[in-house]
């Protein structure tokens, strides 16, 4: 299967520049474009699958850093598709029962987000129990939670925010990432 990269229909975003979204939309296209690549090289490579069974072991490998480089980058961009609304009173009330109270559950969200070095931010479900978590997942595919769906997804690395923001000024994009959220996007990815 060949994959196509998303068009997204970004509103007025505050705090976040076109020149910022111009690089990491390219960012997210070469995501797409290099699954494409390892797609047909793990084609090529199973032609002989014994002779190139090292070679073939690292391109599947790679090809889990750059699905989810493509998928995450999904999550996130179309979070900011159309205007900024509030989350469904459904999902804050979870997040409230879940987190003991959204001041709460935003605390330790930015938290996460706040640490060091490159990764995501996450509020994922747990497919098996219902409940919400924050946590963090690094290089897209290390850390990713088995079961669980992506119900928010931050970006932390420096390519989504160092054309607007510097590492010392993170908060401030954090703060302009959540303003410009779309909360019935996010909402729909949700199940009670």
């Amino acid at each position: 299967m060949t994959y196509t990269s998303t068009s997204f229909n970004f509103g007025s975003l505050q705090g976040i520049s076109e020149k910022q979204l111009d690089v990491h939309i390219k960012l997210y296209e070469g995501y797409v474009k290099h699954v494409n690549v390892l797609n047909e090289t793990i084609q090529d490579l199973k032609k002989d699958s014994e002779k190139n069974a090292y070679a073939l072991a690292e391109v599947k490998r790679r090809l889990g850093f750059e699905w989810n480089g493509m998928r995450m980058h999904e999550h996130y961009f179309t979070q900011w598709e159309g205007e900024h609304i509030p989350l469904s009173d459904e999902l804050t009330k979870a997040i409230e029962n879940g987190f003991n109270g959204m001041e709460n559950w935003m605390n330790e969200f930015r938290a996460t987000a706040m640490m060091r070095g490159i990764g995501w931010s996450i509020l994922s479900q747990d497919n098996a129990t219902g409940a919400l978590m924050n946590h963090w997942v690094s290089d897209h595919e290390l850390g990713q939670l088995n079961d669980t769906r992506v119900i928010l997804a931050l970006d932390m690395w420096e390519h989504a925010f160092m054309v607007d923001y510097t590492p010392a000024e993170k908060a401030q994009y954090i703060d302009a990432w959540f303003k410009n959220l779309n909360g019935e996007v996010i909402s729909k990815r949700f199940s009670s």
